[in-house]
């Protein structure tokens, strides 16, 4: 078919030529609004669409509109974007929390109700379809100026093996030394004192057992604060349990206050869209990690604890099936959302990528590490190792090659640092080790990488100093070709995105954006930064082509492990590649779940039949998007495949059980 501009596009021709001729007689004036014509023509052509895509905006009505930290993609094809109170804090002292459920294909949205306040927590897809989300904000953070109350940790101790006891919040504690009383803000369960019995002598032996909460001053003013330890009496007790139960507390200062996370665990139904409450972590955590494993369990990392100190290296499993948690027996410390990746022998890669605190010497060296015997090997090679915060880190396609990218990065904390690097590794080579890949478009934390289903990684955004500022949004994007190493140049997007944006690939292939949270609107750094609530979408190259395969017949919703399944389509001479792709789960630079996975498949005259892998630390159980790929790098819409948790036998054959 013959290309006709629409109307709207020879208006813009018209219109740019006009201004331009209108520019060339009076001055400089209208220069920068022709040039702005001209690259609205020009971006419009369909010459200028098949190389370098495009971009729009996503009509969201007002009641709609969130600051989206979080975006998962879920198997019924809608995308949850979670805000929570969305880093303001009078929607936190509001409990004015949100999510917003919206349907890309009928461009619908719905608010769903959010029990507690999720900005920040950590999330990934379970086997069933459910998206778990654990953690989250118990408190904001209070610069030095802003504390208004002296507070800090109080460590309350049972030497009583009898029971447990439950202190509500607004209990009191009194220093026997200093006099001063304290007050605590959150609930609290001591659990009973470990008791033990000698096999030989039979002597027992109590030892005490802790938990931790964060209390202030009943009063303001720097005569209430403290400058030691002293020992705590609590409000309320007598008897026995006054002796029993007790704290203790180190400096209760107006130092800086940093945000405290929540235990709180939810499943999201995408079905019946809503949340459900599952048992809690035993750590509060405030960004944490969660990482899907091979047998369908959940790991979740680090993260700020209740009083906002990082979780000193305590990580902890999350089974499904009972909805619990429980320990790690070994402790490692990673900083807060740490990278953590599956890889094909059932250990996690730590890319070295993560999103905030933590000291600038401890476990930020990337390596790989094995949970069941908690070594950790070393991997070398990373250049501009000391600005890692803020990276994107992606599993390249296809999965089964175990190649990784760090794009990007930032220094610790505030630091104005930023890196152009690209850095790759191949965990199959003899001695992993990170060799630079071509540069990236600019120096650049916060950049989001996308893998799509031709087997390409789109790169957008980003910063070039913390949060955006002086006005350092970087308005380029890439796709980077894993198989030449090499990148190109595509459409520019829309709007700036820095700290809390993302982007997902959609089941028809396009791409969005979202989220960004500049610390300042302007250059100089005067005027407070707005929360970018627009979502962009960004339409590939491949789909501005002549025609596109089609996966006709659905086939088998369920395929196991190393299982076959056939589905029809008109193009099946066509097909060059099946792609598997695990949907997308993105929140503070980090999305671990997005993988590509090649498979084996057969063409016949009116169809073609896949073979999955045996492997479940390449295809962890769960929903994924099953793309057919043509001989133009054209691919079709997803269709749904539901992977099951794989059996203790096939687990235990492949030596991961």
């Amino acid at each position: 078919m013959k290309y006709r501009p629409s109307r709207r596009t020879r208006r813009v021709a018209i219109g740019a030529a006009v201004v331009l001729a209108l520019a060339g007689m009076n001055g400089p004036a209208l220069i920068g609004f022709a040039s702005e014509q001209y690259h609205q023509y020009k971006i419009n052509q369909p010459e200028y669409k098949a190389a370098n895509g495009h971009w729009d905006v996503v009509d969201v009505p007002p009641e709609y509109k969130i600051n989206t930290i979080h975006a998962a993609l879920l198997h019924t094809g809608k995308v949850l974007l979670v805000a929570g109170s969305g880093n303001n804090a009078k929607n936190f002292a509001a409990k004015s929390f949100r999510t917003v459920l919206w349907d890309p294909v009928r461009n619908t949205f719905k608010n769903i109700p959010t029990p507690k306040d999720l900005f920040c927590s950590g999330h990934t897809q379970l086997p069933d379809g459910k998206l778990l989300v654990a953690g989250g904000t118990q408190r904001y953070e209070k610069l030095g100026g802003d504390v208004k109350k002296a507070g800090g940790l109080m460590i309350v101790y049972n030497e009583s093996p009898d029971a447990p006891k439950t202190f509500p919040a607004g209990t009191l504690f009194t220093g026997k030394q200093n006099g001063k009383t304290f007050v605590s803000k959150d609930p609290l369960v001591v659990p009973r004192a470990k008791k033990k019995a000698d096999p030989k002598t039979g002597k027992v032996t109590v030892t005490h057992s802790e938990a931790r909460v964060y209390v202030e001053a009943l009063k303001e003013g720097r005569q209430y604060s403290t400058g030691a330890q002293d020992n705590y009496r609590i409000h309320g007790l007598t008897g026995a349990d006054a002796r029993n139960f007790y704290g203790i507390a180190q400096k209760l200062s107006f130092d800086k206050k940093d945000f405290q996370g929540i235990k709180d665990s939810f499943e999201f139904d995408p079905v019946a869209e809503r949340y459900i409450p599952v048992d809690p972590m035993n750590e509060a955590r405030w960004y944490p990690t969660l990482t899907s494993l091979e047998d369908g369990k959940v790991l979740s990392t680090s993260g700020l604890d209740e009083i906002g100190q990082v979780v000193p290296g305590k990580q902890e499993i999350y089974d499904p099936k009972t909805k619990k948690w429980t320990y790690l027996p070994k402790q490692r410390f990673f900083p807060t959302y740490p990278t953590l990746f599956l890889t094909d022998k059932g250990r996690l890669l730590y890319t070295g990528s993560n999103a905030g605190y933590g000291p600038d010497n401890i476990g930020r060296t990337p390596g790989i590490w094995d949970l069941k015997t908690n070594k950790f090997q070393v991997i070398p090679g990373m250049s501009d190792p000391d600005v890692l915060e803020t990276s994107m880190s992606v599993l390249l396609p296809p999965a089964q090659d175990q190649r990784y990218m760090v794009l990007g990065g930032g220094g610790v904390g505030e630091d104005p640092k930023a890196t152009d690097k690209t850095r790759l590794v191949d965990l199959h080579a003899a001695q992993p080790r990170f060799k630079d890949g071509p540069p990236l478009y600019a120096k650049a934390r916060y950049p989001s990488s996308v893998i799509l289903p031709d087997d390409t990684v789109l790169t957008t955004n980003g910063s070039g100093d913390y949060r955006g500022r002086s006005d350092s949004n970087i308005l380029k994007a890439e796709l980077y070709d894993p198989k030449a190493n090499t990148s190109r140049p595509v459409a520019d997007p829309l709007v700036g995105r820095n700290y809390h944006s993302g982007a997902l690939l959609l089941p028809d292939g396009r791409v969005m954006t979202f989220g960004s949270d500049s610390l300042f609107a302007d250059k100089d750094n005067t005027k407070p930064g707005v929360f970018q609530q627009q979502i962009d979408i960004w339409t590939p190259p491949y789909l501005y082509r002549d025609s596109r395969p089609e996966l006709t017949d659905p086939g088998p919703k369920t395929v196991q492990l190393g299982g076959t399944a056939t589905y029809r389509t008109k193009h099946a001479s066509a097909i060059k590649k099946m792609r598997l792709m695990r949907p997308g789960s993105f929140t503070h630079v980090t999305n671990i779940e997005q993988r590509s996975i090649a498979l084996d498949f057969k063409a016949t005259k009116d169809g073609v039949t896949v073979t999955l892998p045996k492997d479940p630390t390449l295809v962890p159980p769960g929903w994924y998007m099953l793309n057919a790929v043509d001989d133009q790098g054209t691919p079709s819409k997803a269709v749904w495949v539901k992977v099951p948790t794989a059996t203790k036998a096939q687990l235990k054959g492949l030596g991961l059980n």
